[in-house]
């Protein structure tokens, strides 16, 4: 479907050229996470705000390929104001999308095992922008630069709740 790949294409370059919540938050209260691809040298910083169980506000900065950096603005743009639950599942969803294997992309065979695990299962339309972004998964050595300011929310998510359970716990 050409047009539909030209519409994708179109959403990674406007969040490439045009990124969404780029910047730094102050820290802290704000959390501090660094995501580096040693593969390709994208390099990615992502400010994350939480208060009371909720992604209050996201920043991102850092430098790279034109898939690392869009996907990291349209990440920030999908989580930011979500409660962290629903935020660990949309980091979850998006990383399911990213590990579709090329052959089960759109050829329809399916396995037919009926495993409500299996990521084929995904519907990229519920993904909204981010699925512009499905795309890459039919080029292996691009899924990390895809993933890494996913990765990179988590380990600050994870970085923020033990912040907030040592403090809870004093």
């Amino acid at each position: 479907m050409p047009g539909l790949e030209d519409l994708y294409r179109e959403i990674i370059l406007d969040h490439y050229r045009s990124p969404r919540n780029r910047g730094e938050l102050p820290s802290p209260p704000a959390r501090r996470a660094e995501g580096f691809n040693p593969l390709c040298g994208d390099e990615v910083v992502v400010y994350v705000d939480v208060d009371d169980g909720t992604l209050k506000d996201i920043r991102i900065s850092g430098q790279g390929c034109s898939i690392s950096q869009s996907s990291a603005s349209l990440m920030s743009g999908a989580v930011k104001g979500k409660s962290l639950p629903e935020v660990r599942d949309l980091i979850r969803t998006f990383k399911a999308m990213m590990s579709i294997h090329e052959a089960k992309l759109g050829d329809g065979d399916g396995d037919g095992d009926g495993d409500s695990e299996d990521p084929v299962a995904l519907d990229p339309e519920s993904l909204g922008e981010l699925a512009a972004l499905q795309g890459v998964v039919k080029f292996p050595v691009r899924i990390k630069c895809a993933t890494l300011s996913w990765n990179t929310l988590s380990q600050g998510l994870d970085e923020a709740e033990a912040a907030t359970t040592a403090t809870t716990s004093d």
